[in-house]
C-alpha cells in the first residue's frame, strides 16, 4: 500500500498516511458523536490519528478507536458548554437535519448554515 509523511504539530511526531484514505465528513459538516452526547461542525481532517499519544491513551482501551481512519476536529457543543474535539470517523454520524450548532467560533470560519451544512468563509479557503 502507497503511503506519504506529514509533520502533525499537534502530535509532535510525523505520520504515515495511506495514500487512499477516505473521509466520510467534509468540512462544514454537522456530525453528532455516536455515544456521547454532542455534535459539531468539522473544521479539519486528519486523514489517520494525529494527535498525542497522551491523548490516545487516556480512551478507555474498551472504546479507543483504531488510528487509522480519519480523525476530525470539531467545533463541539453539548446542553452545558461549547468546545473543540478531535474525533474518530467511526464515532461519527451526519446530523444535517439536527439545524445549526451554536459553537461561538462558528462566525470565525464558516458563513450562514444553509442546506444542513456551512460553508467555509473564502478568506480560509485554499
Amino acid at each position: 500500500m502507497e503511503r506519504t509523511r506529514f509533520y502533525s504539530a499537534q502530535a509532535g511526531r510525523t505520520i504515515d498516511v495511506p495514500r487512499h484514505a477516505r473521509a466520510r465528513f467534509g468540512i462544514g459538516d454537522v456530525v453528532r458523536h455516536r455515544i456521547f452526547d454532542f455534535r459539531g461542525v468539522v473544521f479539519d481532517i486528519d486523514p489517520v490519528f494525529a494527535n498525542s499519544e497522551e491523548w490516545y491513551e487516556s480512551i478507555p482501551e474498551a472504546i479507543r478507536p483504531t488510528r487509522e481512519q480519519p480523525f476530525y476536529h470539531l467545533l463541539a457543543e453539548n446542553e452545558e458548554s461549547s468546545y473543540v474535539a478531535y474525533v474518530s470517523q467511526q464515532n461519527l454520524l451526519g446530523d444535517s437535519e439536527g439545524g445549526p450548532v451554536d459553537h461561538p467560533q462558528i462566525a470565525e470560519m464558516f458563513e450562514q448554515f444553509e442546506n444542513g451544512r456551512y460553508r467555509m468563509r473564502r478568506a480560509l479557503t485554499h
